[in-house]
C-alpha cells in the first residue's frame, strides 16, 4: 500500500469522467491510507478482499459514487483465495471511485468514517486530556500538514507551525525555548511525527500547560476551521436586511469564496451565503441611522451591509473579505493552502540547498584528498631525489677512495711479483716430480687392474660352465622323474588286468621296483652330483665375489636354485589298505574307481602289444 500511495499522484483519471483535482486527490489518499492501514491487521501490505468490498462500499457511500460490486469482482477474479494486495487494489480505487469523484461530497462525513476504521485499532485515549472530536480534528489537521510521502509523517516545522496557531488560538503565548528542547527529542526519530504520536503530544497537554481542557478544545478547534473548513474569519456583527431593513445580529463564517452567516455560532441555523468572486468589492460606510463601524460587500447581483462591533473588528474583516476577492481575482488558493505549499517549496529548496552544498563538500574533500595525495607524491619524489644525490655522492667518493686504495694494492703487487715467481718456479719443479711419480703409479695402478679384470673374466667363464653343468642334471632329473611317473603309470594299468595276470603283474612289479630301486639310487647319485655342482658353483661364486672385492665395481651375484619337492600330508586315522604302492598309497574313493576300470578292461578282448 505505501509504494502504491507514493505513486498515486501520477496516475491518470479515466477519460469519461471529470478529472479529480491531484490536490484532492491527494487528501483524499491520505485518509484512505489511514483506512487501510488499520484493516492491515499483520503489517504484510494485504487486506482480505472481504474488507476491501466494505471499504469501497463506504467509500463510495460517502463520496457519492454509484457502488459496482461486479467490477470489484472482477479486478480481483484472479486472486479468489487470500488476501488481496494494495497493488491489485490501488488501480481499482483509482479507476472506479477516485476517477468518479466529484467535489460534491461532505468531506467531513469522508474524513470520519476513515477516522472510525483507523481509530478504533491505534488510539490510546488514556491520560488524554481532549475528546474523541478532538482527535479527530487533530487527525484532519495531520493530514492537512503532512508530507506527501508514505507513512504519513509531519515535519518539525509543520508541527511548529500547528502548535504556534493553536497556542495562539488558545490566547496563550508561544515559547521558542520550549519548542527547541523538544525537537532535540525528535532528532532521534528523523524530526517527524506520525499522526498518532502528534495526537498523544497535544492530547497529553505538553504545550498548554496551564490551560483547562475546555481552553484547550477550542483552539484545536479553531486552527481546525481555519485549515479544514477554510475559515478565514468569523465571529458576531450586526446585518442589515433587505426587505424589513432592520438590523439583525448574525454569526459570520468567512471562506475563500463565499461568506456564511448563521443564526448563532453553534452553526445549526444557517441564515444565507455572500458568494465570492473577482467582480465583488468590500468599502467601509460612514455611520448613519445609529450604527457605527459599518462596512458593505458589492456582489454582482445584490449587496450586504453589515456593521462590526468596533473600529478594529471592522479593518480586519474589510482586509480579510478584500484577501479573499483579490486571491479569486488571480487564482490563487486561500492563505493557509498558499503558506503550506511555500514551506513545503522551501523546505524542497533547503534540501536541495543542502544536497547541493554536501555534493560540493564530497567534491571539495575528493579534490583535497586528491591534491593531498599530489604533495605527498611530490614530497616523496623531493626525498627519493635528495636521498639518490646523496648515495650518488657517496658512491662517487667510494668510487674515488676505493680507486686510491687499489692504485696503491697495485703497487704493492707489482714489488711483490717477481718474488712469487721465482716461487712459483721452484714450487713448478716440484710439482712436475710430484706429477711423474704420480704417472708412474697409475700406469702400475692400471696393470693390477687389468689382471684383476681378467680374473673375473675367468670367474665368470667358470661360472657360465657351472650353470651349464647344473642345467644338464636338472635335466636328466626332469627326463628321470618322467621315466618313473610312465612307470608308476604302467603299473596302474597292470593292476587293471585280470586275476591271472596280476600274479605275473606282481612278479613284474617286484621287478620293477628292483628297477625303481636302482633309478632312486641313480637319482640320489644325481641328487649328489647336483650338491657337488653347487659346492663348485658355490665355490665360484666365491672367486668372484673376491675378483669384485679387487675391481670395487662389481656387484655381488647370487643364485639360488630349488629341487623339486613333494609335499606329504597326513592320512585318515582309520586303518589304511596296504598295495603294492604301499599302504595309504590310494585312498577308498580312487581304489574303487580303479576296481572298476579293471573290471572294464577284463570283459574287452586283450589287444595285442
Amino acid at each position: 500500500m505505501r509504494k502504491q500511495f507514493t505513486s498515486s499522484a501520477t496516475l491518470v483519471s479515466s477519460p469519461e469522467t471529470v478529472p479529480l483535482k491531484m490536490g484532492l486527490r491527494d487528501e483524499l489518499l491520505k485518509a484512505i491510507w489511514h483506512a487501510f492501514t488499520a484493516l492491515d491487521v499483520d503489517k504484510s501490505g494485504k487486506v482480505s478482499k472481504s474488507q476491501l468490498k466494505v471499504l469501497s462500499h463506504n467509500l463510495c457511500t460517502v463520496m457519492k459514487i454509484p457502488h459496482d460490486p461486479v467490477s470489484l469482482e472482477e479486478h480481483f477474479r484472479d486472486d479468489d483465495e487470500g488476501p488481496v494486495s494494495n497493488q491489485g487494489y490501488m488501480p481499482y480505487l483509482n479507476r472506479f471511485i477516485l476517477d468518479k469523484v466529484q467535489d460534491n461530497f461532505d468531506r467531513i462525513d469522508f474524513n470520519r468514517m476513515c477516522w472510525t476504521l483507523c481509530a478504533r485499532k491505534n488510539l490510546n485515549r488514556n491520560h488524554l486530556l481532549i475528546s474523541d472530536d478532538d482527535a479527530f480534528k487533530i487527525w484532519c489537521i495531520f493530514n492537512f500538514l503532512s508530507e506527501d510521502r508514505y507513512p504519513l509523517v509531519m515535519v518539525s516545522e509543520e508541527i511548529e507551525y500547528f502548535l504556534r496557531k493553536q497556542t495562539e488560538a488558545m490566547g496563550g503565548s508561544w515559547i521558542e525555548e520550549k519548542f527547541e528542547e523538544y525537537k532535540l527529542q525528535l532528532s532521534s526519530k528523523h524530526q517527524c511525527l506520525n499522526v498518532w504520536e502528534l495526537i498523544e503530544l497535544v492530547g497529553m497537554g505538553h504545550f498548554s500547560k496551564g490551560m483547562d481542557r475546555q481552553t484547550l478544545s477550542m483552539g484545536i478547534n479553531e486552527v481546525f476551521q481555519e485549515l479544514i473548513l477554510d475559515v478565514l474569519k468569523q465571529g458576531y456583527m450586526m446585518k442589515k436586511g433587505h426587505k424589513r431593513k432592520n438590523w439583525t445580529e448574525r454569526w459570520f463564517l468567512l471562506k475563500p469564496n463565499l461568506i456564511s452567516y448563521y443564526a448563532s455560532e453553534d452553526l445549526t441555523e444557517k441564515k444565507g451565503d455572500i458568494l465570492l468572486d473577482g467582480n465583488c468589492c468590500v468599502e467601509s460606510l460612514p455611520d448613519k441611522e445609529g450604527k457605527k463601524c459599518l462596512f458593505y460587500v458589492k456582489c454582482s447581483d445584490k449587496s450586504f451591509e453589515i456593521s462590526a462591533s468596533d473600529k478594529k473588528k471592522k479593518q480586519e474583516w474589510i482586509q480579510a473579505i478584500q484577501t479573499c476577492i483579490t486571491l479569486l481575482k488571480v487564482g490563487r488558493p486561500a492563505p493557509h493552502h498558499e503558506a503550506r505549499q511555500k514551506r513545503r517549496e522551501l523546505r524542497q529548496k533547503q534540501q536541495a540547498e543542502q544536497e547541493e552544498l554536501e555534493l560540493r563538500m564530497r567534491e571539495l574533500q575528493t579534490a583535497n584528498e586528491n591534491k593531498q595525495r599530489e604533495l605527498e607524491a611530490m614530497r616523496k619524489k623531493l626525498e627519493e631525489a635528495a636521498a639518490n644525490a646523496a648515495e650518488e655522492e657517496r658512491r662517487r667518493l667510494q668510487t674515488q677512495s676505493e680507486l686510491q686504495d687499489l692504485y696503491r694494492v697495485e703497487m704493492d703487487k707489482e714489488k711483490m711479483v717477481r718474488q712469487q715467481m721465482e716461487e712459483q718456479v721452484a714450487q713448478k719443479s716440484s710439482e712436475l716430480e710430484q706429477y711423474l711419480q704420480r704417472v708412474r703409479e697409475l700406469e702400475n695402478m692400471y696393470h693390477r687392474l687389468e689382471e684383476a679384470l681378467e680374473e673375473e673374466r675367468q670367474a665368470r667363464q667358470d661360472e657360465e660352465t657351472v650353470r651349464k653343468l647344473q642345467a644338464r642334471l636338472l635335466e636328466e632329473e626332469v627326463s628321470k622323474r618322467a621315466e618313473l611317473e610312465q612307470i608308476h603309470l604302467y603299473q596302474q594299468e597292470t593292476i587293471s588286468q585280470t586275476q591271472a595276470e596280476k600274479q605275473e603283474l606282481e612278479r613284474e612289479r617286484l621287478a620293477k621296483e628292483s628297477a625303481l630301486q636302482s633309478a632312486m639310487q641313480q637319482l640320489q647319485q644325481l641328487e649328489a652330483d647336483r650338491r657337488g655342482a653347487l659346492e663348485q658353483y658355490e665355490e665360484v661364486m666365491k672367486k668372484l665375489a673376491d675378483a669384485a672385492n679387487n675391481t670395487k665395481s662389481w656387484k655381488d651375484k647370487v643364485v639360488y636354485h630349488e629341487g623339486l619337492m613333494r609335499l606329504i600330508q597326513p592320512g585318515p586315522k582309520h586303518p589304511q589298505k596296504i598295495t603294492n604302492w604301499g599302504p595309504a598309497a590310494f585312498t577308498e574313493k580312487e581304489l574303487s574307481l580303479r576296481e572298476k576300470d579293471w573290471q572294464e578292461k577284463k570283459n574287452r578282448p586283450p589287444t595285442p602289444q
